[in-house]
């Protein structure tokens, strides 16, 4: 199986917005009705049976069933037949929403979370559209059950032959764009790895470091607009709650916002076809991004987005016929790439690599990624001798070194 999702953006009439917007309206109304409905049968059995409280008292029978997807489904279907406002959204639209919820109760298990919270008015921003049939796509518009018709801006192509999975429409400040999930039934064959392989290392001094001593700076788009937002936040607490200047004040700043995740994700783009250049097989550390949110340097992290990076890293590989392998990042900083053993944990200030063994000296980031290509030669099955043929030599370097 095969899938690829393609995001283009809807160009929809007055009309269509205000369907929308309706829709959007009653899905939290949904959402907050059963999960109160869940939440009160939890309650009503946190005290025992012999005892009495008045927070917990029994509320639901005793045989009352758990509430569940299924059971919330058909009474929601019943009981949109007597409600106008319901019935002006289409009940695939309903339970999906419900779905959302039955998703939300996984995760809590799951992680050991609290009860999912209420959502507010306006906080749902996207709705699914699961039955959007075979032939929904008619040259620049799409055709949608209730909708009709609808115009969209063509960017590119939509590929023909693929089952088109249910679809996303979301709103943003920008406009309303929508989601297509595209599913092949084919096998497609894994890349092999071949020549010219690189090493890659991440950091927040430098972005990106590689085995060919390739250094790139981090590009800071949150600090750079940092006191702008600062500025239209306090715009926003200035304005009296619901005002029509109030919502123009939140769009500023949503529009900024949306702007600075646009372009750091245009920069994740280019800097990985620019590592695919010049390169057949890729190797990154096996790191956690999200351990690296509630570190000492957590903005700067989110900022940089890591992982970010490295998804369209892997999809990129993966579009160019770039092998990607991630490996083993356990003391990448500490070990010497030259004669393998390890040097000590070094302050983060401490910016050049020097091995009291054999006195080989670099970039502490390049060290890294020449220790992360060794690690990746050796799980794809190279020699050393073949890395050596491969791949930049250590030799070019240690030239460098008259003491190495």
């Amino acid at each position: 199986m095969f899938n690829l999702t393609l995001e283009l953006k809807l160009k929809p009439t007055v009309a269509q917005i205000a369907v929308f917007e309706d829709w959007l309206e009653q899905s939290p109304k949904v959402y907050n009705y059963a999960l109160k409905e869940r939440k009160d049968w939890y309650n009503s059995r946190k005290c025992q049976i012999n005892s009495y409280s008045k927070s917990s008292e029994y509320i639901i029978p005793a045989d009352g069933p758990l509430p569940t997807y299924s059971s919330q489904s058909k009474a929601l279907t019943t009981y949109r037949k007597t409600s106008p406002a319901l019935l002006r959204v289409k009940v695939a639209l309903l339970q999906q929403t419900s779905l959302r919820l039955e998703k939300s109760f996984v995760t809590m298990w799951e992680q050991s979370h609290g009860f999912p919270p209420l959502k507010k008015k306006g906080a749902l921003r996207s709705f699914n559209e699961p039955q959007l049939g075979t032939t929904f796509h008619q040259g620049n518009r799409f055709k949608l059950p209730v909708i009709g018709c609808i115009k969209f801006w063509q960017a590119r192509p939509i590929p023909q032959g693929a089952i088109v999975k249910p679809a996303r429409a979301v709103r943003r400040f920008t406009g309303w764009y929508i989601m297509l999930t595209l599913q092949w039934d084919v096998s497609i064959p894994d890349t092999i790895p071949h020549s010219n392989p690189v090493g890659i290392d991440i950091g927040l001094t430098n972005f990106v470091a590689t085995s060919k001593g390739r250094l790139i700076k981090r590009t800071t788009f949150f600090a750079e607009a940092e006191r702008k937002l600062k500025l239209l936040q306090q715009r926003v607490t200035r304005k009296k709650i619901g005002s029509n200047n109030r919502k123009r004040a939140l769009e500023k700043v949503a529009l900024l916002h949306e702007y600075l995740a646009n372009s750091r994700k245009d920069w994740h783009r280019k800097l990985s076809h620019q590592i695919c250049d010049n390169a057949g097989i890729v190797f990154l550390e096996d790191l956690n991004p999200v351990g690296s949110k509630v570190a000492m340097l957590a903005q700067h992290c989110l900022d940089a987005g890591f992982g970010q990076f490295f998804n369209i890293l892997e999809q990129t590989c993966f579009k160019r016929g770039v092998y990607f392998q991630k490996v083993d990042p356990k003391k990448t900083s500490s070990i010497c790439p030259n004669c393998l053993k390890e040097t000590g944990k070094r302050e983060l200030s401490q910016r050049a690599h020097s091995c009291h063994h054999c006195a080989y000296t670099t970039d502490r980031d390049v060290a890294a990624t020449q220790v992360v290509l060794k690690r990746g030669l050796a799980a794809v099955g190279h020699t050393a001798c073949d890395a050596c043929v491969q791949v930049n030599s250590l030799e070019s370097l240690r030239s460098k070194n008259p003491h190495a």
